[in-house]
């Protein structure tokens, strides 16, 4: 019996010490020398280069493609897939020396042929309408030996940015949609839609090589499920966090600091009634109070907004928009009356249920504007949902989301309120505006258009077209072994520097 008792103790002692040998899924990946990162929301239906539709597609995607040129983390624009480039006199003829031996993704050599497809295939199917518009100024995009010469009708002095954002891709290649081939530091594995999207290293990339060997990209579109992972340890680097996500990490996690580079706001469908009358708009802006939002769902983090241009954009941000609205209660509900809402009205404000920080920050407004005698409530709506119906349906009257520069250009954050342009969700038309963007747009006087992008920007604060509220600090939670994390000027996620 001794003997019985003996031998069961000594097979649950070499259990144990197998149990405690066994890896844990952080050791497991660290050893392969992966990471998995946690996103909130899926990808869009097509990842084609051209199809990048949503600002978590892009920063995903940034790490598969490239353009002739590519920003830095200051925001810098660095020859990429051509090697430099030189503009005629009259800034209408660029002409891209195409750099050697790149290869694609699937094997294939990039040739200039490749670039002139690109280029023409952005123009004709690209979901970015700035995009599209600058590229509907290229007459011409020829190949002539190992450069690619591009010819405009009219100078446009932003054209270098946007040629980063025309991503090329072998024009052979028919499979983009579902098995995108790009020419970046990783290449696409695999995707399972609604579930992770998977990298990997490429190994014959013409710049310097990916520092990890994978990357699963893992969806969690429920926040506190994304929450419950990283205190399980299943993922290793989250961005986008707030300051309650991360404030009760564990050690083995360290926070990172910036700001996301997103115009966040209270946006408002300008063409409903009674969000259709300016004082109406301007009865919202003093209603709100920014700082007291900053305070309840960010500990005083972020950057105010006075418009739609963000701190990071200096040369066109201008900082006296920040105080137009002070808070002030009394004068919101005086504007009200004035405009014939006296007793307030109802307002519903749509929020992608799966960016806490648009619930958080919807959820105090809401508050906020109670006591200015608006009956303000939060509709809570899943990313598809709110995707069709508020985005592009434009059905709804407000919403708390934040937009993006997909170029580093004024005409991103701005263009979308150019009362033609099919991303206008809130319906803002203003013939001044209009004026003010097609003037800016048609001078090669760099002071003269920076002038004139700042007062088209005072336009909207003027109109309040929106409540403008923030750029979002951004908290990026990282595994402590990890390092070489950078943030840019604009909404990406560069993983190649990542080591352990």
């Amino acid at each position: 019996m001794k003997k019985t008792i003996c031998l069961l103790l000594a097979a649950l002692m070499l259990f144990a010490c197998a149990c405690g040998k066994q890896e844990t899924g952080a050791e497991a990946r660290k050893k392969a020398n992966e990471i998995c990162v946690g996103i909130a929301q899926d990808l869009s239906s097509s990842l084609s280069p051209y199809q990048l539709a949503t600002a978590g597609t892009r920063e995903v995607m940034f790490n598969v493609f490239e353009g002739l040129y590519k920003s830095d983390s200051a925001g810098d624009f660095k020859p990429a897939l051509a090697t430099g480039h030189t503009v005629s006199a009259d800034g209408l003829t660029y002409t891209f020396a195409i750099r050697e031996n790149v290869k694609f993704h699937n094997g294939a050599v990039m040739t200039p042929a490749d670039v002139v497809y690109s280029f023409e295939t952005c123009a004709a199917n690209s979901v970015d309408s700035a995009i599209k518009g600058v590229l509907a100024n290229v007459e011409s995009v020829k190949a002539e030996g190992n450069n690619v010469v591009i010819r405009l009708a009219a100078p446009n002095s932003d054209f270098l940015a946007y040629v980063s954002s025309v991503y090329i891709s072998p024009a052979a290649y028919t499979d983009q949609d579902t098995k995108p081939v790009g020419t970046g530091p990783f290449c696409f594995e695999s995707r399972t839609v609604q579930d992770s999207i998977v990298i990997r290293c490429f190994a014959d990339y013409w710049g310097p090589k990916a520092r990890l060997t994978r990357i699963t990209f893992k969806i969690f579109e429920n926040a506190t499920a994304l929450v419950t992972a990283l205190d399980a340890g299943s993922v290793d680097l989250v961005a986008h966090m707030t300051s309650d996500q991360v404030s009760g990490l564990k050690s083995d996690y360290k926070v990172l600091e910036g700001t996301m580079n997103l115009v966040q706001a209270l946006y408002l469908n300008n063409a409903v009634e009674p969000l259709n009358n300016v004082k109406v708009r301007q009865a919202l802006c003093y209603a709100v109070d920014v700082d007291e939002m900053l305070k309840l769902t960010a500990d005083g983090h972020g950057s105010k907004l006075g418009s739609s241009i963000y701190p990071s954009f200096a040369k066109y941000f201008d900082a006296s928009l920040i105080n137009a609205y002070p808070h002030d209660v009394e004068k919101a509900k005086s504007l009200l009356a004035e405009a014939g809402y006296p007793n307030g009205f109802d307002l519903v404000i749509t929020v992608p249920s799966n960016y806490t920080p648009h619930v958080n920050t919807g959820m105090v407004l809401a508050e906020q504007l109670k006591k200015a005698g608006i009956n303000a409530s939060v509709q809570e709506v899943e990313w598809n949902t709110w995707l069709t119906d508020v985005y592009q349906g434009r059905k709804f009257q407000a919403t708390v989301s934040g937009f993006d520069a997909s170029t580093l250009t004024a005409n991103a954050l701005l263009g979308r309120f150019e009362s033609t342009s099919k991303k206008n969700m809130c319906g803002y038309a203003s013939e001044t505006f209009d004026k003010y963007m097609q003037e800016a747009n048609a001078t090669t006087d760099d002071a003269r258009r920076t002038e004139l992008f700042k007062v088209a920007a005072k336009c909207l604060s003027d109109d309040a077209a929106n409540v403008y509220l923030q750029d979002l600090a951004d908290f990026v939670a990282i595994r402590s072994t990890l390092s070489g994390y950078n943030f840019y000027p604009f909404y990406v996620m560069d993983l190649s520097t990542v080591t352990y």
